[in-house]
């Protein structure tokens, strides 16, 4: 069924303060946890509206904020606020004022979704109660930081701090390989779990023309990033999948000398529970049996990231229902494969069954967009709208 026509005219009455508000957010890009000039605007704009909020969760830049409506348990919405540590090329004059930091992910976009749909809501609530309570989840700290694990544990979905425990919570995430107007998700794993490795391969250094009187960790360490690889081909199942890659590789000060020691940073990656752990298993194994053999010692320091995001079926089915009602059955088709990238929105789908989705985000005149994470990345604000009517849907009737 369609959004009531309060909520449809009063979208379009705020758009354009809606994209005025997010381009100023990117031109104002802040990293994980420095997001105070952000947490300043949102929670001007939530006191504007009379939406009921609280601040300095997760260490002190996450907000909530809530919309009461009938029964006891509220549908969650959540946002994330944080940029990146990258120089922005897009060349916009609306581009990052910050040296170094930028939107690169969207999370400048999200957060106006989610500030747009809070804004639509109360003038709804101020109508008549709404079918159900809402509360609004603007996290901190998504690029690394697990800002949606720290919302957690300071009770945004649990009635401690504001309106009622939640049953649900639904997040977006603007997808560059979907044009504008699609919106796509799937049950079950759809982002992977990602975890982080710093490996340091000792030997014994001395001359390269010497290599006899060394333990070469450069040769130890080139042996390890192949046998690494023998862990996802030989050990995980194929239809499981997962990845180890090496991304840096520090050793060595010149031509002629063998160094002592070598360090080697990456991370791995899998969508099941089972992967995981004999991806994880499996690289300690490796690492500590090839360095022995090369005479060499290892150490390993590894970090376990973020949990795999798993969509509950039945949220996904409330998703679908909403989403093919508001844009079509052919703007709403399955997401087809799940992502090797992670989401801490995987955290609070350990606490209530969670629904994760992609916005679409490509322009209607283009075949193609630069992908998230790049320095030439800019959220579509033609895609506002319609992540706003989808998260109105999903309050409205889930």
């Amino acid at each position: 069924m369609p959004l009531p026509d309060l909520a449809e005219s009063t979208l379009n009455e705020l758009l354009p303060e809606l994209v005025e508000f997010r381009r100023d957010l990117h031109a104002h890009p802040e990293l994980g946890y420095e997001e105070h000039r952000t947490c300043e605007r949102v929670c001007a704009a939530l006191t504007a509206a009379g939406i009921e909020h609280t601040s300095g969760l997760a260490g002190g830049t996450g907000i909530v904020a809530h919309l009461p409506g009938e029964g006891d348990s509220a549908i969650a919405l959540r946002a994330d606020m944080d940029a990146l540590p990258i120089e922005e090329q897009t060349g916009l004059p609306y581009a990052s004022t910050h040296p170094g930091k930028m939107h690169a992910c969207g999370h400048d976009g999200h957060t106006t979704v989610l500030l747009g749909t809070a804004k639509v809501l109360k003038r709804l609530a101020d109508e008549g109660p709404l079918p159900q309570p809402v509360t609004f989840v603007f996290q901190p700290a998504e690029e690394g930081g697990g800002g949606g694990e720290r919302m957690c544990d300071d009770g945004c979905l649990d009635g401690s701090v504001l309106g009622p425990p939640a049953r649900a919570m639904f997040g977006l995430h603007g997808w560059p390989s979907l044009p504008l107007g699609v919106v796509s998700s799937k049950p079950g794993p759809m982002l992977a779990a990602a975890d982080a490795f710093t490996i340091t391969i000792t030997g014994l250094g001395g001359h390269a023309a010497m290599p006899h009187t060394t333990k070469d960790p450069i040769a130890a360490a080139a042996a390890v990033i192949q046998s690494l690889q023998q862990v996802v081909s030989r050990r995980v199942d194929p239809v499981m999948g997962g990845v180890i890659s090496v991304t840096a590789v520090h050793g060595g000060t010149t031509h002629n000398i063998i160094p002592g020691a070598v360090t080697l940073q990456g991370t791995v990656r899998a969508l099941f529970d089972e992967a995981h752990d004999t991806l994880k298993n499996g690289l300690f194994e490796v690492v500590n049996g090839v360095s022995a053999a090369h005479g060499c010692t290892a150490e390993i320091h590894y970090k376990d990231g973020y949990p795999v995001t798993k969509n509950d079926p039945g949220a996904v089915t409330t998703y679908q229902a909403v989403a093919n009602d508001l844009i079509g059955e052919a703007n709403a088709p399955l997401f087809p494969l799940p992502c090797m990238g992670a989401e801490d929105f995987s955290y609070y789908g350990q606490h209530v069954p969670a629904c994760f989705f992609a916005l679409g985000l490509i322009p209607e005149d283009k075949d193609e967009m630069p992908s998230v994470h790049h320095p030439c990345f800019d959220f579509n604000d033609d895609a506002l709208p319609i992540g706003i009517r989808v998260f109105i849907g999903l309050a409205l009737n889930a």
